[in-house]
This record gives structure tokens, sequence and C-alpha cells, in this order.
């Protein structure tokens, strides 16, 4: 007997709470094992050398067949936002309450995978289920249908999300805005890190806007909880535009200092409105982040030089372009140029989050300890904040993509070559 989900380190099940999944089981019964087991009061799944139990008047379905039948028939299925290689999503709503809207993620069978679930889509429902907070998408529900397709019941989040809205120069925001919504973005990794989970994926179009204005992190697919002391994790994970130096030098073990790196790309990104830092490869990324930010050396990052892909400053020049190694960074004249509408004390905050030695770094307690939040000018409510519109068929294709997933065209894309096997790295 082969636990689907294994015990959170974050999340202790329920008093009363049992779910035994076996590996043969259906698809179906396993989506609503994962489901109600934190949810019902009790469900244990038979495996395949036990009685199929059945209730009454259900038609022979058995227990697990019966529930999912039930949680499925809680929505009314609407129009089809987006539709991708690993997923489609639809529009839908609560059939009790047709106000309550709700966006369906239905993933494909994914033939490489056992039983067709892909581990991206694992992820995403034992983290969502474990992470519940206002800066969070809300999973509602996990079931299956007859086509064996799983479906994610997820909150319904129609003004798009961060990257269109600083690509859209019809909208105007001030400094007041950009502190809302990094910090909701700050509320939101911080959750995740305080309950030993690693995001590994954050970047502005994994963070989706609700009606009322609130920025919630969504796209799961990477994450993982914090590995034990020693164990190696993959380096091959965050979009590239927003991935931290000590993973593009081949770090095995890191801590959630990866997602801070991630959160100052969106900050910055929201300041300046266009991308920020936006290498064409890995060493291309390394050659930006050199230039902002300086050649590493074990002077100005001890250990720094035991990296795998670590390349010599002696040997730089080669693939930095012109200029002599090692590079010092552009100066804090620089930084108060460029980024205006932060303000010192804000720029203090995303030197301090882009920091390339992550020992350096600042922690997302530290990020929401800093004063830039509390000075003026003081974060714009949510409600008052610019919206954009059209923002559901936006919802659609975000949601549609895998973990990791860019853009089409897009040069920052997360190499698809991971090894999900039994969740372990």
């Amino acid at each position: 007997m082969t636990a689907l989900v294994a015990q959170s380190p974050v999340l202790s099940p329920k008093p009363g709470i049992t779910a035994s999944i076996n590996r043969n089981v259906h698809p179906k019964a396993k989506a609503l094992a994962i489901l109600n087991s934190s949810h019902s009061p009790a469900l244990s799944v038979p495996g395949p050398n036990a009685t199929a139990a059945s209730t009454p008047g259900d038609g022979g379905l058995d227990l697990a067949e019966q529930m999912n039948k039930e949680t499925r028939e809680k929505y009314v299925t609407g129009d089809r936002l987006g539709e991708g290689t690993y997923a489609v999503v639809y529009s839908g709503h609560f059939r009790s309450d047709p106000a309550r809207l709700v966006a369906i993620k239905k993933i494909k069978v994914q033939q490489e995978w056992k039983d067709g679930i892909p581990m991206d889509a694992i992820r995403e429902i034992k983290f969502l289920q474990e992470l519940e907070h206002p800066n969070i998408i809300k999973l509602y529900d996990v079931y299956s249908t007859k086509d064996q397709n799983i479906s994610l019941v997820l909150e319904h989040l129609p003004l798009g999300d961060l990257e269109g809205l600083w690509k859209n120069k019809e909208i105007s925001y001030t400094s007041a805005d950009i502190k809302s919504w990094s910090n909701m973005l700050a509320q939101a990794i911080w959750w995740c890190h305080e309950h030993f989970v690693l995001h590994r994926d954050i970047k502005g179009n994994n963070l989706l806007i609700a009606a009322d204005g609130t920025v919630k992190l969504a796209d799961f697919g990477l994450a993982r909880s914090f590995a034990d002391a020693g164990r190696p994790m993959t380096h091959v994970v965050i979009t590239r535009f927003y991935r931290p130096p000590e993973l593009l030098y081949g770090a095995r073990h890191y801590s959630g200092k990866v997602d801070i790196w991630s959160v100052g790309c969106v900050i910055a990104e929201l300041a300046i409105r266009r991308f920020f830092l936006t290498g064409d490869s890995d060493l291309g990324q390394l050659a930006v982040i050199c230039e902002h930010f300086g050649t590493p050396t074990e002077e100005t990052w001890p250990g720094v030089s035991k990296l795998e892909y670590y390349i010599k400053p002696s040997e730089q020049q080669s693939w930095q372009g012109n200029g002599t190694a090692p590079r010092k960074g552009y100066p804090s004249s620089w930084w108060k140029a460029a980024f205006p509408l932060l303000g010192d004390d804000g720029i203090d905050l995303l030197r301090a989050m882009l920091t390339p030695d992550p020992n350096k770094r600042l922690s997302a307690k530290q990020v929401l300890d800093h004063p830039y939040w509390t000075n003026a000018p003081r974060p714009t409510k949510k409600e008052n904040l610019p919206k954009q519109g059209g923002g559901e068929m936006k919802m659609g294709a975000d949601l549609k993509r895998r973990g990791g997933e860019a853009e089409s065209g897009r040069a920052d894309k997360v190499a698809r070559k991971l090894d999900f096997g039994a969740m372990k790295k």
C-alpha cells in the first residue's frame, strides 16, 4: 500500500480522517481520496482485492464513485476559457448559487504518467489544500469525469494577472499601488515558507487578480516541501527571467531564498513596466545578473566557487561580452534613476531581495519587516487599485499552462527535463 499523498510536514491530519490510497485504485477514487482527506469525516478507499461497498440507491456505485459524482454535480460548467496540451479551463458556478463563480481546470490524461495523472497536478492539489490564505488561489474541490480526466475547481479570478496589468499602457498606477500589489505577493510567499513550501515558479502571469483587486498566487505545479538537510533538489526550476544565480550555477541545496529573488524581479517589473533581467540562455541570464549586481567571487559570496556550473572570473570575459571580469555591478545612482517609483526605502528592499549570495538575501519574514511597507506612501486599499477588464480569458490562458510553462515565443521557459519521480526533486 503506497500513499499517493504523503503526510504533510505542515498540515497534520485532522482527527478521525483516514485516507489510505492504493496505487492501483482507479484515478477517480484517488482524486476523491486526495480531496476528502482534508474535508470528510472519514474516507477509506479499498484496494483491488477488497469488496467494493455501495450505498443504497446509488445504482451500484462504490463509495468513492458516489462521492465523486456528488462533488461533480455541485458545479455547472460554462464556457471554455482556454485550452493547452496540459489542461482545458472552463468558467463555471455553484449549482446551488449561480452567483458564486468558479474556474474549472480539467487536466488532460497524460499517457507518460501512471494512471494518466501528471505529477504537476498532484503537487498542485496537495499544496493548494495545505495553503489556505487570502493571497493564494483557493481550491474548492477535485473530481474526475467519465473520460478519466481530473478537474480542479478553483477560485474565479477575472481581472487578469500582474504581468498583463503592467503591460497595459492604458492603465496608470502609482507608488502606493505598487506597494499594495507587492505586499500581497510578499504575504503569499511568507505563508508558503511558514508552511515549509517552496513555490519555485513565481512570475507576473502566475499572480492572478480577484474581482475585489486581491492578488492571488497560483500555479503550484513546481512546488515542493522543504528538503531534509543534505537532500539534493533539482536546480532546473523557476522560469529563467526569475531564476536566482545559485540555481543557474547548479545549486542542489537551497531554501526559500530562491522564491525571494523571483519576488524581487516581479516588484522590479511593476516599477519599470518591462521585464527586468532578460537573458536568452542560462549563460546569458548569468551575464545580465553579473552586469547588474557584479560578478560573484569567493570574497563577495563565500562558497560560490564550489557550485557545479560556477565560472571563474578569469574565464568569464568570453561570455560576459566586453569589459573586464569581474564586474562590479551598477552603482546606487543607477538604481535611483531606474526605480523612482520605489523611493529610497523601496530600492533598499529590492536590492536586499536581489542579493546574489542567498545567505545575505532577505527571508520572507525579513521582507515583511522592512520599513518600506509602513513608510509613506501607505499601500493603496485593494478595492481602490487600478483594474483591467476582459481578464476572464486571460485567467483561462494562465490556468491552462503546465507548471513552469511560459507563453509562446518567450525565451524564459523552464526546461521540462525534470525528474518528478515520487516527488523527490
